[in-house]
């Protein structure tokens, strides 16, 4: 909010950021034009991007989610041909063009969802993204993917194997991947309502879902408030110019 012309739109903005209206309807609510409305959300997310996701305890489910890469935004794209809104990949399967999100969750529903690449998942990947956050005595619950297999093995982590191909959903009535995958399949319906996200974007809008999905039992006040003093609290010092050249670098 620093110099911020409009400082009395904030709160009515927060507002439309909880309930996930589009840059357009937000502007129409608020008060202001569609592009302050791009560069207040982003800067927003920016400072949220920095809460910590903390340490996950006991019982973790970890899988991955893909999302088809995007240049939304931009008039130009050197390394393939425009693909119309709702378009496909052009490769069969997991290629280069989906972007890899790794997510993890614990029973206590400490979430982390990261943004770690193109293509499928590599045990490079998760050692980065997971490592610090696991326990000693954590049990990872994933898919039988090799890469989470390898990571396991590597770094000593008891691993219970789901094999959904075996029509094998559940071990021993505690270890599934439910909890993961519904939290997929929200985020999957949620996102889906901007039309597509840039790829340098996304991990933005993954922090957004996260925020609010974690807190859907709060009361819509009590998300207003945090929102607004983590926001200010963590803080950013993104502007429009640093929004805008952003690449897509991981």
């Amino acid at each position: 909010m620093y110099r911020s012309k409009k400082a009395d739109k904030w709160i009515s903005f927060i507002e439309c950021m909880l309930k996930g209206l589009s840059l357009r309807n937000t502007a129409e609510i608020v008060g202001i034009t569609h592009v302050t409305a791009f560069y207040w959300r982003h800067k927003v997310l920016s400072a949220l991007a920095k809460e910590s996701v903390g340490t996950f305890e006991g019982i973790v489910e970890v899988d991955e989610i893909y999302f088809l890469d995007s240049y939304k935004g931009r008039k130009t794209i050197a390394t393939r041909k425009s693909r119309k809104r709702g378009g496909s990949a052009s490769k069969r399967g997991i290629s280069n063009e989906q972007v890899c999100v790794l997510v993890a969750r614990d029973r206590n529903k400490t979430t982390l969802s990261k943004r770690v690449g193109s293509g499928r998942i590599l045990t490079e990947q998760i050692d980065i993204t997971l490592t610090s956050h696991l326990q000693s005595d954590t049990v990872l619950i994933s898919d039988a993917h090799y890469s989470y297999k390898s990571y396991s093995a590597k770094n000593n982590v008891e691993h219970i194997i789901i094999n959904g191909s075996k029509k094998e959903y559940v071990k021993k009535g505690i270890y599934h991947l439910n909890n993961i995958n519904n939290y997929h399949s929200r985020l999957k319906k949620w996102i889906s309502r901007f039309n597509g996200v840039s790829t340098k974007y996304l991990q933005l809008y993954l922090v957004w879902f996260q925020f609010l999905d974690i807190r859907k039992m709060e009361s819509e006040l009590s998300k207003k408030k945090l929102m607004l003093i983590l926001s200010s609290v963590l803080g950013t010092w993104e502007t429009a110019d640093t929004l805008r050249l952003r690449n897509t670098a991981f």
